[in-house]
């Protein structure tokens, strides 16, 4: 009888699961205004050093764009952040008392990281909406997601989201349906229902029209300010127009770091990455 009480409330209609809520972290503390910070980070595979005595810090709510070859170590970079590779040496912290090195990658997104990749993993055959709910769920397992109902708040701050990434008119269209511009969009606001603090976005626009880039880069600084955006990116003329502070990365360190302006007129950058790419 017990177990029956037990289960009618779990199917109540009106029963709104704790876990719907992402969680905001209570011990981040960003007293001295930087986010992140990286400190004498190397770290090697197969004897080949990806990075290499790296030191870069974040302040929070900029938008800052980092560059460089293939190679520079770059996707390294952000693995370490989130957790899929740990470092030989170096200290990781978000704020000033949250050690990532010690945390697993569930934990470090919980923390209030999140990261999108460049190819977008969309749940296609659910709805623009459907997908945003799903990714609002931090308890992942069948039986909770199955039963979860989602607040007045909750749906709202969903449409808010939809809004600022301008998929509002799509919110119950199949994903599948959606442009790939459209899917990139899609899953920085699956990121961002999670209210996370710090959001990493690898090369956003492989693959866009020009118009789904300008859209883009409106949609990313705008959300600098009340998150901080760490783009990753190898279109010069996107950085541009968005690069407010950008960091180039050669051989795993940190090679120049500034303005666009001053970056790109750095003639240790034109030599070993922007001169290869072309005229900036």
């Amino acid at each position: 009888m017990k177990l029956l009480d037990q289960t009618r409330q779990l199917l109540r209609r009106d029963q709104v699961f704790e876990f719907l809520q992402p969680e905001i972290n209570p011990d981040l503390d960003i007293s001295h205004r930087t986010l992140l910070y990286l400190e004498g980070v190397s770290v090697s595979f197969d004897g080949f050093k990806a990075i290499n005595d790296l030191n870069l810090y974040i302040d929070a709510g900029e938008l800052r764009c980092i560059i460089g070859p293939n190679g520079a170590g770059k996707t390294t970079l952000m693995d370490i952040i989130t957790g899929r590779t740990r470092p030989d040496s170096g200290s990781v912290w978000f704020g000033q008392v949250i050690n990532l090195l010690k945390l697993s990658e569930p934990e470090i997104a919980n923390a209030g990281i999140g990261r999108k990749f460049q190819k977008p993993t969309v749940f296609e055959n659910h709805s623009v909406f459907d997908n945003l709910e799903l990714a609002m769920a931090a308890d992942k397992r069948v039986w909770p997601t199955l039963l979860a109902r989602l607040t007045a708040e909750q749906a709202d701050h969903i449409d808010q989201v939809l809004a600022t990434v301008g998929l509002l008119e799509q919110r119950q269209r199949p994903a599948r349906v959606l442009s790939h511009g459209q899917k990139q969009w899609l899953e920085i606001g699956m990121l961002l229902v999670q209210r996370p603090r710090l959001l990493l976005v690898d090369e956003p626009v492989t693959g866009m029209t020009h118009q789904e880039m300008d859209r883009t880069a409106e949609l990313l600084t705008s959300l600098a300010g009340e998150h901080t955006v760490v783009v990753v990116e190898h279109d010069m003329e996107f950085v541009r127009s968005i690069a407010r502070k950008v960091t180039v990365l050669h051989q795993g360190s940190v090679l120049a770091e500034g303005s666009m302006e001053a970056v790109q007129n750095d003639p240790r950058v034109i030599e070993v990455y922007l001169g290869e790419a072309g005229s900036c």
